[in-house]
């Protein structure tokens, strides 16, 4: 009874168990199973760079969208301010200049809307690609 025992594995037991073409087969496919691990983690490594760099590309498009945006506003306030100043004559203007305050006004205030439209397609643009 004091014989050695050898304690073998399942599988290496089948392993012993198998012919040659078997064991040439078996290695061929864990060699393939080792090759999709590896395929996948330069996938997921991939994936995670395009993720970066894609954020990153994100993050400066918005900087630019939030500068632009800036400058915009800016130009639309002062047209604002613009447009208040005529409104400010209006109450003291004679009937003949009346007229020419008013196209004033009108065209000061259709270049504002025309901006601020300009500045909303552009965002909306911008957004979509």
């Amino acid at each position: 009874m004091d014989a050695k025992k050898t304690t073998t594995s399942p599988l290496a037991r089948v392993r012993k168990a198998m012919t040659r073409e078997e064991r040439a087969a078996y290695a061929a496919i864990k060699q393939g199973v080792k090759h999709l691990e590896k395929s996948i983690g330069e996938i997921q490594r991939g994936l995670r760079k395009a993720e970066r760099t894609i954020e990153a590309d994100a993050r400066g498009r918005v900087r630019e969208l939030r500068r632009d945006a800036r400058g915009q506003l800016a130009a639309l306030k002062s047209k604002r301010r613009e447009a208040a100043q005529v409104l400010k004559k209006v109450p003291g203007a004679a009937s003949g200049s009346w007229e020419e305050i008013k196209r004033s006004a009108d065209a000061i205030l259709a270049d504002a809307r025309a901006g601020a439209a300009s500045v909303v397609e552009r965002l909306r643009k911008d957004l979509a690609s």
